[in-house]
C-alpha cells in the first residue's frame, strides 16, 4: 500500500511555481487595465468638474434638476444654485455634470 502512494507522489512532475501564479496575475493585471485604471480616470475627471465650478455656470444636480450657480461657499463646500423662482443651497459633489453651452 504504501508503495503506491509513493509511486502516485512521485509520478506527478513538479513544475515552477511561477508558472502556476501567471494566470492569477493575468486576470490581475486585465482587471486593472479593464476595470480599475477607467473608473479612477472618470473619478479624477469628476473631481476636476467639480473643482472648477464657477458662478454662473449651468448644472445638472445628481437629482435631475438643471439650474445656474449663483454663489460659492468654499469653506463649507457648498453651492447656491437658482432653478428657477426658487435658489438652494446644496452640496458641491450632488452636482452630477457641468453643462456646457
Amino acid at each position: 500500500m504504501n508503495s503506491l502512494l509513493y509511486a502516485a507522489g512521485q509520478s506527478g512532475g513538479e513544475g515552477n511555481p511561477i508558472l502556476s501564479l501567471l494566470p492569477f496575475v493575468l486576470i490581475i493585471v486585465v482587471m486593472y487595465f479593464f476595470m480599475i485604471r477607467p473608473q479612477r480616470k472618470k473619478q479624477k475627471e469628476k473631481e476636476e468638474m467639480l473643482e472648477s465650478l464657477q458662478k454662473g455656470d449651468r448644472i445638472l444636480t445628481v437629482g435631475g434638476i438643471y439650474g445656474t450657480i449663483e454663489g460659492i461657499d468654499e469653506q463649507e463646500d457648498r453651492l447656491i444654485v437658482d432653478i428657477g423662482d426658487t435658489k438652494v443651497d446644496m452640496n458641491r459633489s450632488s452636482v452630477a455634470q457641468k453643462i456646457e453651452e
